[in-house]
This record gives C-alpha cells, structure tokens and sequence, in this order.
C-alpha cells in the first residue's frame, strides 16, 4: 500500500532559523495519528506543508502520490481541495454565512453546482445533529456546534486525509467530548486522521499512533503496540 503522506528529508526554515529540520515519515490511508510537541517545534508547520499552504526549504512532501513541491499554487490549491480536509482551533467560519452555506461554498469551490452543495451540506448538518441551526450564523452557534459546522465543512467534498490543528483547544469539556467523537468515528469510516495536539489524552483518545517533535526534528514515533525512540 503507498503511503497518502510521505515526507522524505523535510526541512522548513524561517529566517535563519530551521522550523522542521530533515523530517522523514510516512502515513498510510486510514491511519490516525497525533503529532505532539512543545510549542514551536514545528508541529503547526508541518501540518501546513502537507496541506500545501506552505512549501518545504528542502525534501520532498508528497500527498495522495502528488508531489507537493512540484506544483504551481493553483495545482496544490486543486489537490487540497479534493484530498484534504482542515479543522482548526478557532473553526475560521465566514461570519456573514450560515452553517449551511459555510459548509455548501466549500463544495461549490471544489466545482459542484449549488444545488448539490446544498445539498450535502443538508446531509452533514442532518448527521451531526444540526439539522435545525443550518439557517444560523455562527455568531448564534455555540463553540461545539461551530467546530462541529467547521468538520462538515472540512468532510463535505470526501477528502481522504483530515487534518486538525488543536481542533478542541477552544471548547469546553462536553464540546471537545463532541468533536472527539466525531474525529474518531470519521478515521474509523475509513479517513486518515493527523491531529496537531498538546493534550496527551486527546492523542490517546483519537490517535493509534504517536508522532513527537523536538526543535523541529522527529524525536518519537510511537504505536498503541509498540515505541520506536529515534
């Protein structure tokens, strides 16, 4: 089986100053595994250079067997938008849109008409126990409901990879309770979960595998059944 993600060599610097530092590693489909580490060492980073939103000094990232490196803004653009799907800490909804129509432009910028994004918004919100609040604006949802829209959104085009930044860090405990369920019963459908955290017992909750940065560079890389020290 080919790996979805496979970085070879990677090194991210930022000024003079090395983010990700020759990082190596590889993640086959259906995976879940949680990258931990202090702050600034490169976790954030390499989510983003596996999303394409930023583009390695040096190695190569290579995602869904596309060569991240290699294509032009608008190519890795393309491929984010069918391979990836992204949750972050703070949700990043548009304010002046409803939950449907947050999770329905997303689709819409992927190519599907409206109607079908409607659509599948409508089938997202219905799944997730939303289904009254599709009119609302986030300003009217609570921090759950709105990292739960934010999940639609990331899922509605049927990426096969979903990354998540800190995705219950600004929720209370029943809320990140929510989501976490919702992360888990996603990864066990079938999708690959890579999930940026400092909480030990959200990557124990979610994550089969473990996968620990120092100063940028990959210092553990640890599974349920075993532990590998690199």
């Amino acid at each position: 089986m080919n790996a979805l993600v496979l970085l070879e060599d990677v090194t991210k610097v930022y000024g003079s100053q090395p983010a990700l530092d020759g990082v190596s590693l590889a993640i086959e489909p259906g995976e879940s595994v949680a990258v931990m580490g202090p702050s600034g060492s490169g976790k954030s980073t390499l989510l983003n250079l596996i999303a394409g939103l930023d583009l390695a000094t040096a190695g190569t990232v290579r995602l869904d067997d596309q060569d991240v490196g290699r294509l032009n803004e608008t190519r890795r653009a393309r491929l984010r938008r069918r391979s990836v799907g992204l949750v972050f800490q703070f949700f990043n909804l548009l304010d002046n849109l409803s939950a449907l129509d947050n999770i329905a432009v997303a689709a819409e910028l992927a190519g599907a008409g409206r109607a079908d994004s409607v659509r599948r918004a409508d089938e997202l919100l219905d799944r997730l126990g939303l289904a009254d609040k599709r009119s609302a604006f986030p300003s009217r949802l609570s921090g759950g409901e709105r990292q739960r829209v934010a999940v639609a959104r990331a899922i509605v085009n049927d990426p096969p990879l979903l990354l998540a930044d800190e995705p219950t860090g600004a929720l209370d405990s029943h809320s990140g309770e929510q989501v976490l369920d919702l992360l888990r019963e996603l990864n066990r459908g079938g999708r690959t979960l890579i999930l940026v955290t400092h909480d030990q017992r959200l990557a124990e909750a979610c994550a089969e595998r473990h996968v620990h940065l120092a100063d940028g560079r990959l210092t553990a890389d640890r599974r349920l059944d075993r532990a590998v020290a690199l």
